[in-house]
């Protein structure tokens, strides 16, 4: 699983002019399923994501995590075209990606996990659709992580 992480002010995911979902503060997760990825891959990207500290602290420094925000939120959209790649010519090959079935049973525990850990609903896209997504990226900060690549 790969994810691009981004610390937001506020965001959110709209299909055919209606929200999906939204937050305030917190995390916006674009989350691409690859072809293979196991529950394990799964359960170590959500512990990342929760722990990553990427929050200031009252000194000013990157020290508490999503958990450590009493308003903190996540908002999780399936991203396929993470796993693009572009081996001929220009226009990118989605190979990698796992079929839709799979990626769609992951990517819903992925949030139910998170869901968990936060304690708290998590907000996502819809899997499959066009989506509008928006943000207010706060930093910026923006991480990719990668479930395959644990130390990316």
């Amino acid at each position: 699983m790969r994810a691009v992480v981004q610390r937001v002010r506020r965001a959110e995911v709209s299909v055919a002019g209606e929200n999906t979902g939204a937050i305030g503060n917190g995390l916006l997760i674009l989350l691409g399923v690859e072809q293979d990825d196991t529950p394990d891959d799964l359960e170590w990207l959500a512990e990342k994501v929760f722990r990553l500290r990427v929050f200031d602290d009252s000194d000013g420094r990157m020290n508490l995590a999503l958990g450590d925000l009493p308003d903190g939120g996540a908002l999780v959209v399936s991203q396929f075209t993470l796993f693009g790649t572009m081996r001929k010519g220009t226009r990118p090959s989605f190979h990698r990606a796992a079929p839709p079935a799979v990626a769609l049973a992951l990517y819903e525990r992925f949030a139910a996990t998170l869901a968990a850990l936060l304690g708290k609903p998590v907000p996502t896209g819809v899997f499959g659709a066009m989506m509008l997504v928006s943000l207010e990226n706060d930093g910026p900060v923006t991480l990719i992580l990668d479930s395959r690549r644990r130390d990316f």
